[in-house]
């Protein structure tokens, strides 16, 4: 997946999940979205190529990373719970929205019950 379309992509999941907010607080270059106030993807770019950071269970993260040349650990974010994607071959739509979801899911987990947008663990909120 390009560059641009690794943003689209990743853009458009946020922007479907309950209660996502985007925001630029970095300036016009970068896209935070958050979820109750808690960061679940920032996209950005690293030396002018577009990059998506999405937070993840670190067991997850090596995993990625060893499965995906494209997946590295998280640019400016902690490396344990943070990945980030990178342009190129090995990332398919599918694998960049559910890695957005899952993220998106962690964030959630992480609220107060009642702060939450939606239950986590009821799959029918939040699928595509």
């Amino acid at each position: 997946m390009e560059g641009e379309a690794l943003h689209r992509c990743a853009r458009s999941r946020a922007e479907q999940l309950p209660a996502a907010v985007a925001e630029q607080p970095f300036g016009p270059g970068s896209q935070v979205y958050k979820v109750k106030g808690k960061v679940f993807v920032l996209l950005t770019e690293l030396a002018g190529r577009p990059i998506v950071n999405v937070k993840c269970a670190p067991e997850d993260g090596v995993a990625l990373r060893g499965a995906h040349a494209d997946i590295v650990p998280g640019y400016h974010m902690n490396k344990r719970h943070w990945i980030t994607l990178n342009p190129g071959g090995t990332l398919t739509e599918d694998l960049v929205e559910d890695l957005v979801t899952d993220s998106y899911l962690l964030v959630v987990r992480t609220l107060p019950k009642a702060q939450r947008p939606i239950d986590p663990d009821a799959e029918q909120s939040y699928s595509r």
